[in-house]
């Protein structure tokens, strides 16, 4: 990408939107088309196609998507899969159709089969049944992949798939029923603490092991992604055997537990954290295979607890204007 090109940032209100466009601006890109979703309903097919036909980004980012914790997974899954697919739809056939020289879709490590074998590789999507509380989302995060390599095969586009592990940062969503788990928890905890409690309950056994990747790092690397030369960028866009995709992650992994000792540990709570093991823990292991990415010359820059004191900071900074609700998050982001 030139300094000058176009590039169109879908979703740039949300958590990788918002962190691909400030790492942006800071290398220097000012040519970057954004639109709200009050500007552009990325699930309106006709307002895509004009959007694509008006504007003709040469470069685009897809991080627009409905996203939520288990809970708003189980509760909502019509609006997680036909949302999803909308956008998809309507967004990759558009920069097809406008001639975008390349796009980077972001799926999700949920993809990936449930009891996959660790650490997870690329191969290792549709290789076995998927985790039941977000199937739904999953199933439309591979419809994504494999709309990418379809155009990719049927039309030599070169779309590329990220999967990144579990991201956390700035601009996250707060709400306690339909946030992720970081985000969920920096919120209980920092809740408990203002108002004196001395117990947080968490949901499950704390054992499944997770991987987590501040949304500045996510952003980083698609960046990176993205300005490959034309060989190496080739070189991921899939075969006729193998998806157009690559894993994003730390290369490290932490129970729940020890994650919500760490963020307690951050936020200052002195208090006890009871497990609540009625409710539903999701996949047991999902660590990222990474040897992709950083044969190709990127690795994370931030740890994950310097991570979570930035985006408790940015927390603390926007409290008093977070709303919590009972749907799910209307914000594209990821």
């Amino acid at each position: 990408m030139q300094l000058h090109s176009k590039i169109f940032v879908a979703g740039h209100l949300g958590l990788v939107g918002s962190a691909l466009v400030r790492q942006l601006q800071r290398l220097g890109y000012d040519n970057l088309v954004l639109r709200a979703r009050e500007q552009l309903d990325l699930a309106d097919s006709t307002a895509v196609a004009h959007f694509f036909a008006t504007e003709r980004p040469e470069y685009v980012f897809l991080a627009a998507a409905k996203v939520g914790g288990i809970l708003a997974n189980a509760t909502y899954p019509v609006e997680f899969l036909s949302d999803n697919l909308r956008i998809e739809l309507n967004v990759i056939h558009e920069a097809f159709r406008g001639n975008a020289r390349r796009l980077l879709f972001f799926g999700s490590s949920c993809v990936y089969p449930k009891f996959a074998p660790q650490p997870i590789q690329e191969i290792h999507l549709l290789s076995g049944p998927l985790e039941s509380t977000n199937r739904a989302y999953a199933l439309a995060k591979i419809a994504g992949i494999e709309l990418c390599w379809a155009y990719n095969r049927q039309h030599a586009c070169q779309f590329l798939a990220v999967m990144p592990c579990n991201l956390y940062g700035k601009n996250d969503h707060y709400g306690l029923q339909t946030s992720h788990v970081v985000p969920a928890l920096l919120r209980k905890f920092h809740d408990a603490t203002v108002s004196g409690r001395y117990t947080v309950q968490i949901w499950g056994s704390g054992t499944p092991q997770r991987e987590f990747l501040l949304s500045d790092d996510a952003a980083d690397a698609s960046i990176f992604l993205m300005n490959l030369d034309s060989t190496s960028f080739c070189s991921l866009l899939g075969s006729h055997e193998h998806p157009p995709i690559v894993n994003v992650g730390g290369g490290e992994e932490i129970s729940v537990r020890e994650l919500a000792e760490l963020i307690a540990e951050v936020v200052g709570f002195r208090g006890e954290i009871v497990l609540d093991f009625n409710l539903p823990d999701g996949t047991p292991r999902k660590l990222l295979d990474n040897r992709i990415l950083k044969q190709l010359g990127w690795t994370p820059k931030i740890s994950l607890r310097e991570g979570l004191r930035i985006t408790y900071d940015d927390f603390c900074r926007r409290k008093n204007t977070l709303k919590d609700s009972a749907a799910v998050s209307a914000s594209a982001n990821l």
